[in-house]
């Protein structure tokens, strides 16, 4: 068995004395595990760094082994990023919600693409936060927990959406929220996707899309915690925000 790919490095990790195993981000393969032969040496490790983009060889004898991997650099991600905290938090966050929440050599392509779009936004313009807070959406969506923000719960209407029900994951309206305004998620302008440079905004954006990625995500995976990467994300521009 044996296939090429492109695909994106969420994680490496050590295998007996010189071999590494890793995991990569596929648009035909999905999530994609395997071990790289010298991989901790210093010709091959510089360039297993999560985020890389690689083009991978995979071969096993039969398609269940965790096979092997050949890998050739095609783009380094962290490097690009190492100057600036928040957005290599940011590619932290991604590759460990990716390689946490993908179910294994299950090809996800429409995400792959969304992916490598967003990998490739970080730390390029001040509005990278509020589109990776689209990208946590776009992981919800494509893995069952879509959120509908088009009209109100209660109501039916399309105006003066500010809430989210934290059940059924769709947005109210200040009328329609009434008595149980409490009890909702925050709906700001940034989880919509529009930039207004509010910190606050983008902070309540991410309490929801938390909120479903631990009650609907992390629960549908036997309530595993959410990487700790993500919540150094949060707290990074929580700060920049008290700041």
């Amino acid at each position: 068995m044996d296939w090429r790919d492109e695909g994106t490095l969420l994680s490496v990790r050590k295998h007996g004395e010189t071999s590494a195993i890793i995991e990569v981000f596929t648009a035909s393969h999905g999530r994609h595990a395997g071990v790289v032969r010298g991989g901790t040496s210093r010709k091959i490790a510089p360039v297993l760094q999560p985020g890389a983009q690689l083009d991978v060889a995979w071969r096993a004898r039969l398609e269940e082994h965790l096979g092997s991997f050949t890998v050739e650099p095609l783009k380094s991600r962290a490097a690009a990023v190492m100057g600036d905290r928040a957005a290599l938090a940011g590619l932290n966050a991604m590759t460990a919600l990716l390689a946490f929440a993908l179910p294994e050599r299950e090809p996800h392509p429409r995400l792959y693409e969304r992916s490598v779009a967003m990998f490739d936004l970080l730390g390029k313009t001040d509005a990278w936060p509020v589109a990776y807070l689209q990208w946590e959406r776009a992981l919800l969506e494509e893995l069952g927990f879509g959120l509908d923000l088009t009209e109100c719960a209660v109501t039916g209407a399309r105006e003066d959406l500010v809430f989210v029900s934290p059940k059924s994951g769709r947005a109210v309206s200040a009328d329609g929220a009434g008595a149980w305004a409490d009890r909702l998620l925050p709906l700001p302008a940034e989880l919509l996707g529009v930039v207004t440079g509010d910190l606050a905004g983008l902070a309540d954006g991410l309490r929801t899309t938390g909120h479903f990625l631990v009650h609907g995500l992390a629960h549908s995976l036997g309530d595993k915690p959410l990487p700790e990467a993500r919540a150094r994300l949060v707290d990074m521009l929580s700060r920049a925000q008290a700041s």
